[in-house]
């Protein structure tokens, strides 16, 4: 099993943040990347909706050999990996806000949160967010379109910029010093992000926890790619190819794929 491949899949090229890490940490590793563009985004959708693509996906992963299921997606996580794990007898890695590094880290005692719709009205979220969010400020806001400006290619674009002044004014207003990125689509952002926000406030994301995750949970199944040879990608998308193949800076070739 060691040298099957692990598979990824997202709302759309979003989990491409997560790929980069895990192929960092785990070069020798081959994986299979799913971006169910087409459906994008899942931030919108019914919780019913969230499970039955995040089935069709891990079908289809499970299908190509995958031995171990990486979902790159918050909202993805939040409200379909519990039926997940519960329907198919292999590991999967999830994707969740970092809230606890946040909470514990703040000066300011107030802390953004950037997320989908889906993710920030799950029950998982809510739990994390009570478990860790004594006594903190919490600002929560739905990042809507962003998503989908990334998708279409816009991701430095004014619209993008504007959407994202409106967004963080009520966090910078409420003094926050660190701003959780809830979505593997938004560590794209982090350039814009920095330049419209004072240099004391910190961006976290889940991406290099995901990937020591993947490495932990590999080495507990003994599944851990041993071999020297450098790991074979696929990217599969029913979507765009060409923003796909932007997103990985050309670096890997992209299969349309209808799913």
């Amino acid at each position: 099993m060691s040298i099957q491949p692990i598979g990824i899949f997202d709302s759309g090229i979003g989990g491409t943040s997560i790929f980069k890490e895990i192929k960092a940490l785990l070069p020798h590793e081959h994986t299979i990347y799913l971006a169910d563009s087409f459906n994008a985004p899942y931030g919108n959708k019914t919780k019913q909706e969230i499970i039955d693509l995040s089935i069709k996906n891990t079908e289809l992963l499970i299908k190509k050999n995958c031995k171990l299921i990486v979902v790159a997606c918050n909202t993805a996580t939040t409200n379909a990996i519990t039926t997940l794990r519960a329907s198919y007898d292999i590991p999967f890695i999830g994707i969740e806000p970092a809230i606890k590094p946040a909470a514990l880290s703040t000066q300011t005692k107030a802390i953004g949160i950037l997320a989908t719709k889906g993710t920030l009205s799950s029950e998982l979220f809510h739990k994390t967010t009570d478990l860790y969010g004594h006594g903190i400020k919490v600002i929560e806001q739905v990042g809507e379109g962003i998503v989908t400006l990334i998708e279409e290619g816009k991701t430095n674009s004014e619209e993008m910029k504007i959407l994202l002044q409106t967004y963080l004014q009520p966090m910078l207003e409420a003094d926050i010093d660190y701003l959780v990125l809830g979505c593997t689509h938004y560590p794209y952002l982090i350039p814009l992000l920095l330049d419209m926000m004072p240099n004391h406030v910190k961006i976290i994301d889940s991406g290099q926890a995901v990937a020591r995750q993947t490495k932990a949970v590999l080495e507990q199944y003994y599944i851990l790619n041993t071999t020297s040879t450098h790991g074979d990608n696929q990217f599969y998308t029913n979507g765009t190819i060409e923003v796909l193949t932007d997103i990985l800076e050309r670096k890997y070739r992209v299969q349309h794929l209808q799913f």
